[in-house]
């Protein structure tokens, strides 16, 4: 979007300011009334085409129509050893309970734990299994349908046990969990601190709430026709809060200094919006563009969760561009009237050694940034090697799903999970489903035969604690059979044991038939295997459109290659945290609440794809204001000091506001959204502090002037009055010239 655009879509905002707020509201409640009635459900389709577990699902679809379903589990449990489950009482109530369920529509099977084929109920007595069969997928399945299930053990609890849920049905739909309250108060918090102005925080958090609730509804609309993961509008929200405030941070912090500079409010406005608000377009399509390059993975569930997060990006540009301007016009002068701390002192900034103290806040980053130009290459081997530091935990990434033992401890599925390995091992919680297609030339009775031979050599492999007896479809050319681990779903030995069986065990016993595995936990490990094949190629293409974009943005082949590059490392300082807290057990994943297991996962590349994003936020906006300094004074060294004194304030409080807010939703109760929170947080701390304050100047110091390629001084009458300085920060830029006197308005 051109200046002259962004002027035109200013002086609009600013001319009619309650008529933009107006639609502005219309559009929100409209929103909200069409997620109401058309809004869908959200929920996690794991359909991943081309891979084996997808193969036997087809398989089970044909061959086994009523089992193509997803399930659910019902774990019946006593505490007292003088009634277990076995009891006459109780086993009533469970027969009942299942003569029920066997009747409701949508439940093609229900199994009694006191049957054939196998019992399931454990050694000691106390803990009893109900397997359910839906005739849907998980995703598919009315939550009447659920409800009513979960009702009809209604008076299996009335008879005094205990009943909870497990399974890939069980899975419930979640939303925010009101932890995202804390941060957005904490961003209040902070704001008020930056500003010092109730008025200049409203407006800020008001224009990033209106854009996040649009957004917000936008995704409940789509989940009608878009099958949306159940951490999506999580992820979203988090991502769309901190955008959102960061994004109005940085225009109304721009805005202010017109003011300060005399500027009349409107003309102020203007003049933020074709500078910061630039910026903010250029970071935000950057973010847009990465979480959309999800979809060159070819994963539906994954590429849908970047769409939900893009709608609110979106949504959050089009606020600050549109929305933000006319709350601005409408406070006009009186924007910094309530404040919660006097103005600063006005104080003139020069060199001489007798006006030190009388300088504003910004020339200690001055002197910061000329520290780390005389010291550039140690500065920049430093940082990198923080970086590096960090991301060290990365080489032992290991990829996977949770299984309910990750699941928050008072939800119904965690309790399952606890039950089921307690009651029956560990592998019970993630069983396999082999099937065995023997071909159409085939007889029932050389089948019949096969099918026993493949299930001896199923039980024979290590790593199986039981396999069910072969299941013939009707017409006996397929075979089914239900492998049970001896380890956990999440369990690197059970991933072990799926490959295999797919690579020798199926291979050997049924040479001419085309045998699967399948199941919920072998779709987790085609995901994790299917997502490390395609990264590279993912982490490619974003990495090349990040660059595009940036080099048209600065012109400058040198500035858009280091940002990128200082992306990458900052991700991979990201990364590394995550897997030494969440995979490793490193402290505090007891502080969380999360225990260790496998990183999700789509985890690495939704937060490569945010964190991309984001982290081209700070780029940005420092690097423009660089150039600004640049064209207005020719020399670059000065250039990197006076951009980064202009900005450092605001990039440290935005990154503060990040921080927070992705913070907050590490209390969610998702270990996936807190994994989420918790490196986005880490990511924008670490990208502030070290990239943005330490590896930017120390690189732009040894690039020198050439980083920038051609960019032209601009003549103004500042830099005509400039005087010559009898200090220099670097050879690059030959003898400094002294700072120009600047007013500091003590503000924020």
């Amino acid at each position: 979007m051109g200046l002259s655009v962004l002027s035109a879509l200013a002086r609009i905002s600013t001319r009619h300011r309650w008529i933009v707020v107006a639609m502005w509201l219309v559009l929100l409640l409209g929103a909200l009334f069409g997620s109401r009635y058309i809004g869908g459900t959200f929920s996690n389709d794991l359909t991943l085409a081309g891979t084996d577990s997808q193969a036997a699902y087809d398989t089970l679809r044909e061959q086994f129509p009523e089992l193509s379903g997803d399930g659910m589990q019902a774990i019946v449990h006593s505490t007292d050893a003088a009634e277990p489950v076995t009891s006459p009482a109780t086993r009533t109530a469970v027969e009942e309970a299942v003569a029920e369920l066997a009747a409701l529509d949508g439940v093609a099977a229900a199994r009694s734990p006191y049957g054939p084929p196998q019992p399931m109920v454990s050694e000691d007595g106390m803990t009893a299994m109900v397997t359910i069969q839906f005739t849907e997928r998980a995703k598919d399945i009315p939550v009447e349908t659920l409800a009513e299930a979960q009702a009809a053990f209604d008076g299996v609890e009335d008879a005094g046990v205990q009943v909870e849920f497990g399974g890939p049905a069980a899975q419930a739909e979640s939303g925010p969990s009101g932890s995202e309250v804390y941060g957005l108060l904490a961003a209040a918090l902070v704001l008020l601190l930056v500003f010092g102005s109730v008025f200049a925080m409203l407006v800020t958090l008001v224009s990033a709430l209106m854009a996040l609730g649009v957004g917000l509804a936008s995704i409940s609309m789509i989940a009608g026709a878009v099958t949306i993961g159940t951490s999506g509008p999580i992820v979203a929200a988090m991502i769309g809060l901190g955008v959102g405030i960061d994004y109005a941070l940085l225009i109304v912090t721009r805005h202010r200094e017109g003011l300060d500079q005399g500027l009349a409010p409107n003309a102020s406005i203007e003049a933020a919006m074709t500078t910061a608000g630039r910026s903010v377009l250029v970071a935000g399509a950057t973010v847009i563009i990465a979480i959309l390059s999800l979809y060159a993975i070819g994963i539906p569930f994954v590429s849908s969760l970047g769409l939900a997060s893009a709608l609110v990006v979106s949504a959050t540009m089009l606020a600050a561009v549109t929305l933000l301007p006319a709350l601005l016009a409408i406070f006009g002068t009186n924007l910094d009237r309530l404040r919660v701390r006097k103005l600063g002192k006005k104080t003139v900034v020069t060199t001489d050694a007798a006006s030190t103290s009388q300088m504003q806040p910004a020339s200690g980053w001055r002197g910061w940034v000329g520290g780390i130009q005389r010291r550039r290459w140690v500065s920049a081997l430093a940082a990198v090697l923080v970086l590096a530091i960090l991301a060290l935990p990365l080489l032992s990434l290991r990829l996977g799903t949770a299984d309910g033992g990750s699941q928050a401890a008072d939800t119904t599925q965690r309790k399952a999970y606890d039950l089921i390995v307690d009651g029956f091992g560990a592998g019970w919680a993630g069983p396999l489903l082999v099937t065995v297609d023997f071909g159409a030339d085939s007889t029932p009775p050389e089948n019949q035969a096969a099918s026993m031979a493949v299930h001896a050599e199923l039980a024979a492999t290590d790593g199986v604690s039981a396999v069910t007896p072969p299941r013939l479809a009707e017409n006996g050319t397929t075979a089914l059979f239900t492998v049970i681990p001896t380890s956990s779903p999440d369990d690197a030995a059970t991933e072990t044991l799926v490959h295999d069986l797919r690579g020798t065990v199926l291979p050997a016993a049924a040479p001419d038939a085309a045998a699967h595995v399948g199941g919920a936990t072998a779709t987790s490990i085609d995901l994790a295997d299917t997502l490390l094949a395609q990264i590279g190629w993912f982490i490619l293409i974003v990495v090349v459109l990040a660059f595009i974009v940036l080099l048209i943005e600065f012109r400058a082949p040198f500035i858009a290659a280091m940002a990128v590059i200082m992306n990458l490392f900052a991700v991979g300082a990201a990364y590394g945290p995550v897997v030494a807290v969440f995979q490793w057990g490193w402290w505090p994943a007891d502080l969380l609440g999360v225990s260790s297991g496998p990183v999700e996962s789509f985890v690495p590349v939704m937060l490569f794809a945010v964190l991309f994003g984001l982290s081209t936020d700070y780029t940005v906006f420092l690097l423009s204001r660089v150039k600004e300094e640049l064209a207005r004074t020719g020399d670059a060294n000065r250039a990197v000091r006076d951009g980064l004194a202009a900005t450092a304030r605001v990039i440290l409080a935005a990154a503060s506001v990040m921080v927070v807010v992705f913070g907050s939703f590490i209390l969610n109760d998702q270990r996936t959204v807190t994994m989420f929170g918790f490196g986005l947080a880490m990511a924008v701390a670490v990208y502030a502090l070290v990239v943005m304050l330490v590896l930017v100047p120390a690189l732009l110091a040894i690039a020198g002037r050439g980083a920038w390629g051609r960019t032209k001084r601009r003549p103004s009458a500042d830099a005509e009055a400039e005087a010559p300085a009898t200090t220099d920060v670097g050879p690059e830029s030959g003898p400094a010239p002294e700072p120009e006197p600047l007013v500091a308005t003590g503000r924020g």
